[in-house]
């Protein structure tokens, strides 16, 4: 059992107080705002894949909100990076909380729950495999979405049993890797003595202790106390997303919201988020709570405006237009692409590709072929 480490005693509550009760204000300003917007939902869903991303970007990581949805989308362009499958990660566990009554996260049987998360794979959730996502796409799009009108034929030169065979190693080690009492796969990465057990329960001793304080307070030193007692080796990002279900649970965000915190902490440099101050760094988390809601005000307006002009072009539209449908999605995803188009709306790809231009959507991927637009 490691030893107690983060003592409440030493926090100055009055120069905290002001900061934890202007972030309640402002998420709640929020939370009012998307309840009763006409694009809450898309706002929501948004929300998911652009924290996802934001949650890497706070960890060292790089992933491209594009990929992710792609990814989520099952059309992976190219394999999937292990960045990659963590933000997938960290974007299930959003919607698992969010889809869950507000205090299941905190509870025993939510925190056993959520500790497996990074070992929950496609098998686990019915979705294909990385492997599978490849076979598929050479198997049905070798060319590319460029032409997807063609028909599957077998590339010149290219060893297709070679590829199976590789496919099937990795099929087989990711079937190792999620037995559960699997040790980390390398000892230079992770700590194999380190003990998550004890470091939850000191965690959860802090929460105890923090448990008559402000919602918002509350949340504040749940995270700070979670990076410093580094709790989870391989999940550490799952700190943030417990904190926003404690703001959640105290009812400043409501039903399917959960505040995009590592959005509003991304915008807060590193020196402060990590400095050796307790104070400085809980001020910086406080700050993060300003920022994530400033931001999803300014997405929300952004998303209500290009609602309002993309609606004035179904004006005068035949009843079995689907532009409407198209709308629906692009509100619903940062990103669409042709495939996504095609099997939400029951076209060919092609007619997708028209649909898309139609409605002026603006291409946000730069590529020639796997191709994804977005709202401008």
């Amino acid at each position: 059992m490691i030893s107690m480490a983060y003592d409440l005693a030493k926090i100055s509550i009055s120069t905290l107080m002001r900061p934890a009760f202007d972030a309640g204000i402002a998420l709640t300003r929020l939370d009012e705002r998307i309840a009763r917007s006409s694009v809450g939902q898309g706002w929501i869903e948004r929300s998911q894949f652009t924290d996802a991303c934001a949650s890497l970007w706070i960890d060292g990581e790089l992933v491209h909100l594009e990929d992710l949805v792609l990814h989520d989308a099952t059309r992976d362009i190219r394999t999937p990076t292990h960045e990659l499958t963590i933000a997938r990660d960290v974007l299930r566990t959003r919607r698992r909380i969010a889809a869950q009554l507000p205090g299941w996260a905190l509870s025993a049987d939510g925190l056993r729950t959520l500790r497996k998360t990074s070992e929950i794979t496609a098998t686990d959730t019915g979705e294909a495999t990385p492997a599978d996502a490849i076979r598929r796409a050479v198997a049905n799009d070798p060319e590319g979405e460029g032409d997807d009108g063609d028909e599957a034929k077998d590339l010149p030169g290219v060893d297709y049993a070679a590829i199976d065979a590789l496919l099937a190693r990795s099929d087989a080690a990711i079937e190792r890797a999620k037995k559960p009492g699997q040790a980390p796969a390398d000892p230079l990465v992770y700590d194999l003595d380190w003990d998550e057990d004890a470091r939850l329960e000191e965690w959860r001793g802090v929460l105890r202790q923090a448990e008559n304080l402000p919602a918002v307070l509350q949340a504040m030193v749940a995270l700070d106390a979670w990076n410093e007692l580094a709790v989870l080796q391989h999940a550490p990002w799952l700190g943030r997303l417990l904190c926003a279900s404690i703001i959640r649970q105290a009812g400043i965000t409501s039903g399917a919201h959960l505040a995009a915190i590592n959005l509003g902490l991304k915008t807060i440099p590193v020196d402060r988020r990590r400095h050796r101050d307790r104070e400085t760094r809980l001020l910086a988390i406080a700050h993060g709570l300003i920022a994530a809601a400033e931001l999803g005000l300014k997405e929300h307006d952004r998303l209500s405006l290009a609602r309002t002009l993309m609606e004035r072009k179904l004006e005068g539209r035949r009843t079995s237009s689907k532009l409407p449908e198209l709308v629906e999605l692009v509100m619903a995803k940062p990103l669409v692409s042709a495939k996504m188009v095609a099997k939400t709306l029951d076209v060919t790809p092609q007619a997708a590709r028209r649909i898309v231009l139609e409605l002026g959507l603006r291409e946000m991927t730069g590529r020639g072929r796997f191709r994804a637009w977005g709202i401008v």
